[in-house]
């Protein structure tokens, strides 16, 4: 009897763990086929003149060598393979770019080849399928969404014609901080709040913050999603593991709560429910101009709600996050640097004069605080690699054969910080750009925090604007010091990962409102 029972278990058990071990089988068969055929494709491969490349794995590449800074990780590989390397991430070849010469040449010299925008599962989820400017493909759709974008709200006259926008809602952060009375105040708060209210308002015309809005956190999320490699992308056979790690679901209740909020927005604006706060010139938001041009429908070509909420994804994607990464980063470094910080103040105070609010006119004649700025986006990039692109053709890159279909991701971060470049590039020294014509628009190469070539970001004005302006009345209204006697060499610098790099802790401060009569 017993002997029959145990044999009875033991089949069982067997017929329970046969479909493991078929999935077993099949998966180190699978392995193998595509080992085999990843054995192939190299030999190929190297028949070619390709970029010096790593050691990778089979079916893996190099993917399993990036950390969580990315940056970090290919900034560390250039060391020894060069700025011109070729690297693996599952089967698609990905060149890495990490010198303002080799970025000339991609970003420059073979933009209209290089200016495609590769697939990805996640800009499906997120981007209404890439229907939004900075993922979708290169091609008519992106030329006619790019125009509509720069024209109705990122052109040099549309962002002069929110100017009255950004000195109330500086004012109105100023006047929150003297509220506080020489208390601490949660800078990356009040660095986030500022510009989330000022893209809310120009984009969809009223602050939604105030109504227990949560497209700060959502944006956060949003961003913290793009930033991974997920290796469904580069290994296909692999992507149901974005269905078992739960990393697809959390990016499609991202996307379903952002698309609830913009539903929400849209039909505002139809049934004229909004508050309308005289937005620019001809009063009206970027959505209404959006919802015009569908209305009129003369732009040649179909502009649909989802194409319409996509567009107004990019405008917070890009306008918000990175815009107070900047302000958040140059406070930090003026708090480390009090020397820099009261050079700063003295210049404001000075252009100033017994004004209170430094208004938009001041800004022209503040160089230093330009140089405080661009120094700031120089050892603190706030998208520190480039959103991949993708050759459309191969290309002959100094030298080396680059296959049409690969990608292409530019170090911006290392660029920055290359001692061939820039002396001392990890100190933080606005006077070098004092005497220095390098600007951050996308000609320089040494500097492209904002990209270049085509699909360089066309909202270089808009964030800028925002960043002089509160960072000019932060330092004109306000001494400030770090909390608890802390002394600025002990400030954490620590960094988060994600689509911007920002402080891994929030910012705090002691602020004293200045006394002009002392």
């Amino acid at each position: 009897m017993s002997t029959f029972l145990q044999t009875s278990f033991l089949e069982k058990n067997f017929y329970s763990l046969f479909p493991m071990l078929f999935v077993t089988i099949f998966l180190l068969v699978l392995s193998l086929f595509f080992f085999i055929k990843w054995f192939f494709n190299n030999s190929s491969v190297t028949q070619k003149n390709s970029p010096p490349s790593p050691p990778r794995l089979p079916i893996l590449g190099n993917l399993h060598q990036l950390s969580l800074f990315p940056h970090r990780s290919l900034q560390n590989f250039a060391q020894k393979y060069g700025p011109l390397m070729l690297l693996y991430f599952g089967k698609v070849p990905v060149i890495v770019v990490s010198s303002a010469d080799a970025a000339s040449k991609v970003l420059k010299t073979h933009d209209s080849v290089c200016c495609d925008r590769p697939h990805r599962k996640i800009f499906d989820i997120l981007f209404y399928c890439s229907k939004d400017v900075a993922s979708c493909g290169y091609g008519e759709y992106w030329k006619q969404v790019r125009s509509l974008s720069v024209i109705n709200l990122l052109s040099n006259k549309r962002v002069e014609s929110y100017r009255r926008i950004r000195e109330e809602e500086t004012a109105k952060v100023m006047q929150s901080i003297i509220q506080q009375k020489n208390t601490s105040v949660n800078l990356s708060e009040v660095c986030s709040t500022i510009t989330n209210d000022i893209t809310c308002r120009v984009v969809l015309g009223k602050r939604y913050r105030e109504e227990g809005g949560v497209l700060p956190e959502l944006m956060l999320e949003f961003g913290e999603l793009l930033i991974i490699f997920f290796i469904g992308d580069y290994i296909p056979w692999l992507s149901w593991l974005g269905k078992f790690n739960g990393f697809y679901s959390k990016a499609e209740k991202v996307a379903k709560h952002l698309d609830e909020f913009f539903d929400k927005v849209i039909e505002e604006h139809i049934s004229g429910s909004r508050f309308d706060g005289h937005v620019g010139e001809d009063n009206s938001d970027f959505l209404d101009v959006l919802l015009s041009v569908q209305k009129s429908n003369d732009t040649g070509f179909s502009l649909d709600r989802t194409a319409i909420k996509g567009l107004l994804l990019d405008m917070f994607a890009a306008g918000t996050d990175t815009t107070y990464t900047v302000l958040e980063w140059a406070l930090s470094e003026l708090l480390r640097h009090q020397t820099v910080m009261h050079k700063l103040q003295d210049e404001v105070r000075t252009v100033v004069g017994n004004r209170t609010h430094v208004t938009e006119e001041d800004l022209v004649n503040m160089n230093y605080l330009k140089a405080v700025i661009k120094e700031t986006l120089r050892l603190h990039i706030p998208v520190p690699l480039l959103v991949p692109r993708r050759t459309m053709e191969d290309i002959k890159l100094d030298g080396y054969d680059i296959a049409a279909g690969s990608q292409v991701i530019v170090n911006a971060w290392a660029i920055a910080r290359d001692s061939s470049i820039w002396e001392k590039p990890l100190e933080f020294k606005p006077e070098r750009f004092m005497n220095s014509s390098i600007d951050y628009k996308g000609l320089d190469f040494e500097l492209i925090p904002f990209g270049a070539g085509r699909r360089g970001c066309p909202g270089v004005t808009f964030a800028i604007s925002i960043n002089e302006l509160v960072l000019a009345n932060l330092v004109n209204q306000f001494d400030w010091k770090l909390p608890d006697g802390v002394e600025g060499k002990d400030l954490d610098m620590s960094e988060t990962n994600g689509l911007t790099c920002r402080r891994k802790y929030p910012l705090i401060a002691v602020a004293t409102k200045y006394d002009r009569n002392e």
